[in-house]
């Protein structure tokens, strides 16, 4: 028993003698006040601007103003059970997320925490959420295509690798349908997505992943998620967030496309926490760096020069419209920063054309660059017949003596928007779109009748897909018109005709 006791002694000697004090100096804030989602608290005198904090009961928050004798903290969670007095620590590091492939096919939220009870992500790199764009010199001309699937977007207002296209329209009008029809068709693309839902409905959200799921885009996806039961705080972080994550790709020199849904609520939860922290309101309410606060997001998409590697990040930003005012604040805003648009027009929609695209307010201001060739060459005519169409149909409204050349340009023109025509999340293979384009813009549809054209359309997809599957394949392979091309897309609709009824 002694022995025992003297080893006991001489172990705690030891130890003893070998303690060496270590002193962690800890910056300590207490808060002076809270609510609605904001806390001010003092004490936190080398803070950095967007760096993490965490409250004594364990939620985080993010330093957003940094005044004089206080700093303002927006709170990310509960800030039911925060008190004055509470202790507030530094985290020592800016607001970031996890990035690389462990995120691909998850759901998270604006932090990057999974949500999707499929256990925990791991990740050994995180990048902030708020990152510097690529430099002009980084960067090189858009010139590699982001098929969508939707004809009436890949003819006309064609979207390329490093492009940002805002969809643009009011509510109900599908706008979302087409980015989720986008994503859906980038599968065996080589292009990961990032879909950022920023106020909208869990149940919403649910449905859509729901849908990536049953159409197998989850595999190539990673869904953000800030709803609308979520703070202000977490819905105006979350786009920053999914364009991290997005970056990660892009500077890995793979490709990959982020959609924020939508940046009209992205705005709004901005001018909320500004509000609550008392910055100056300009127009409208909303704080004076509000066109900063979207030039500094869709700025980080680009097309990476290849000395960068060459990877790439596309944007779709989602702007809701009220009564089709596309002149208002924040559309105005988005439109100056993007490069080109996609407007959806209510009275289009609610006609029964859906895409419900306006071709004469959409434009992409990369054009051509992002086409395929063969695309280029079969769809040059496709938006001019169009615009003919529009203000021949205006006019048309008002007398019926038209002469036969406006005659057969309307005929054509009722036709061509019945091709246009596109049932949702059933994106088009390049051969189909240009067979349908070839016939359609080369007359060979103007004898069918208007309300048998989708009849007419099926039909001839599978006829051509069948008995010109070779064709269809040099098509989609080479992506080039030559005149072996063009003569079997003359045969194939020739043919077809003469034998359907």
């Amino acid at each position: 028993m002694a022995e025992i006791s003297k080893n006991i002694y001489e172990s705690l000697l030891k130890q003893i003698e070998g303690y060496s004090p270590t002193i962690e100096s800890v910056e300590v804030g207490y808060v002076e006040e809270v609510g609605d989602g904001i806390a001010r608290a003092n004490g936190l005198e080398n803070i950095r601007f967007s760096e993490l904090v965490r409250f004594q009961n364990g939620t985080i928050g993010m330093a957003f103003n940094l005044e004089s004798d206080n700093v303002g903290i927006i709170i990310m969670g509960n800030y039911d059970n925060i008190q004055e007095g509470d202790e507030v620590r530094p985290l020592g590091r800016i607001a970031s997320v996890p990035v690389g492939m462990s995120l691909v096919g998850r759901v998270v939220d604006a932090l990057g925490t999974p949500i999707d009870g499929k256990g925990p992500i791991v990740s050994t790199e995180y990048y902030n959420v708020e990152r510097i764009a690529p430099g002009v010199m980084e960067r090189r001309n858009v010139d590699r295509p982001v098929q969508t699937g939707i004809m009436a977007i890949d003819s006309m207002i064609p979207i390329g690798r490093g492009q940002r296209e805002l969809i643009i329209g009011d509510r109900q009008v599908g706008k979302t349908a087409i980015a989720i029809d986008t994503i859906i068709n980038q599968k065996g693309q080589g292009m990961y997505c990032i879909y950022v839902a920023i106020g909208k409905r869990r149940g919403e959200v649910a449905r859509l992943v729901a849908t990536l799921e049953e159409n197998g885009a989850m595999e190539y996806t990673t869904v953000v998620v800030a709803s609308a039961s979520d703070a202000a705080s977490l819905q105006y972080i979350a786009p920053y967030s999914g364009c991290a994550i997005g970056e990660w790709f892009m500077e890995n020199g793979k490709d990959a496309l982020v959609v924020y849904d939508d940046l009209s609520k992205h705005a709004w939860a901005y001018r909320q926490v500004s509000l609550l922290m008392r910055r100056p309101p300009g127009r409208e309410a909303y704080p004076g760096d509000v066109f900063y606060l979207h030039s500094r997001l869709l700025e980080r998409a680009a097309q990476l020069s290849n000395e960068r590697g060459g990877g790439s990040l596309t944007a779709l930003p989602i702007i809701e419209t009220l009564l089709g005012d596309v002149s208002a604040f924040v559309p105005t805003n988005v439109i100056s920063i993007t490069d080109g648009q996609i407007y959806l027009e209510a009275e289009l929609f609610y006609s029964g054309q859906r895409p419900a695209l306006n071709i004469g307010i959409s434009v992409s201001r990369v054009g051509g660059d992002a086409q395929t060739n063969v695309m280029k060459r079969i769809a040059g005519g496709l938006r001019i017949d169009l615009a003919q169409f529009r203000s021949l149909a205006a006019f048309a409204q008002f007398g019926s003596d038209l002469d036969p050349a406006t005659q057969r340009q309307l005929d054509r023109g009722l036709r061509l928007m019945e091709l246009l025509k596109q049932g949702q999340y059933q994106p088009m293979k390049l051969s189909d779109q240009i067979a349908l384009i070839f016939a359609g813009t080369g007359g060979h549809a103007d004898k069918i009748p208007a309300d048998r054209v989708k009849e007419w359309q099926e039909s001839y997809l599978r006829y051509f897909n069948s008995q010109y599957a070779a064709l269809a394949e040099n098509i989609a392979t080479n992506k080039k018109m030559t005149d072996d091309v063009r003569a079997g897309l003359t045969e194939a609709v020739t043919t077809f005709n003469q034998n359907w009824s």
